[in-house]
């Protein structure tokens, strides 16, 4: 991305613990003002008082007006955004004869239509200021039907898709977007616990995901990458 302005602005959705936390951190040490979204605004308070420059916005990005209230928050509280970061999942273990059929409309309406309205409320400021990028982050459900992922896989296949269209539209005129997947067990406590047997290299560290992200919305748009998987050195795949 190229002639960002100093005051620059990024909306990071599913700030969650792991990757969503250090996304925020990231970004903020980049010289962006964050603004954070997701349903814990709890959290969202205490990353605030932790991280300089990063503003919580709890919200829902399953229901799209409460998601296109909070972008307005966000444009009048900050400004127009440079960059976006969908980072929120919904997910879902089960064949497709056992998941809940809300289960997977819920998940598509996390993963894929919160994309799709993020999309709709920033890519225009993007466009009329010449530049900037959206972001999805996602994992090899995307690109696999596996068995015990029929309520998640399909929703994260569409956002894959979803992305290359916006990419196909309005990278040429002169707005990033990509997909990132991530290829592996994320280090957070509860993967840690669930994984005890595993040595620390087997673990996608947050922070490192999160520099990827960083790098990506910033490359030079004559090598620009729209889709990047990234995995541990020793993920089996």
């Amino acid at each position: 991305m190229s002639g960002a302005s100093a005051d620059k602005v990024c909306i990071v959705t599913g700030v969650g613990p792991g990757t969503g936390t250090a996304l925020v951190e990231r970004f903020a040490a980049g010289g962006y003002r964050v603004a954070m979204l997701a349903r814990n605004a709890e959290r969202l308070e205490a990353l605030a008082g932790r991280i300089g420059d990063a503003h919580p916005f709890p919200c829902d990005v399953a229901d799209s007006g409460a998601l296109s209230d909070a972008v307005a928050q966000i444009r009048a509280a900050l400004g127009a955004p440079s960059v976006v970061v969908h980072n929120a999942v919904g997910g879902a273990f089960g064949s497709f004869l056992d998941v809940d059929a809300k289960t997977l409309e819920r998940n598509f309406h996390i993963n894929t239509m919160a994309l799709f309205h993020l999309a709709r409320a920033t890519v225009p400021d993007m466009l009329e200021a010449g530049f900037g990028a959206i972001l999805a982050t996602g994992n090899t459900a995307a690109y696999r039907g596996k068995a015990p992922f029929a309520g998640f896989a399909p929703t994260k296949a569409a956002q894959r898709i979803l992305i290359e269209s916006i990419a196909r539209s309005v990278g040429p005129r002169g707005v990033h977007a990509a997909y990132v997947a991530v290829d592996a067990v994320i280090d957070v406590p509860w993967t840690r616990e669930r994984f005890a047997d595993q040595p620390d290299d087997f673990f996608c560290k947050p922070a490192d995901i999160a520099d990827e992200c960083f790098h990506i919305a910033h490359q030079p748009r004559s090598a620009w990458a729209s889709e990047v998987v990234i995995r541990p050195f020793g993920e089996s795949w």
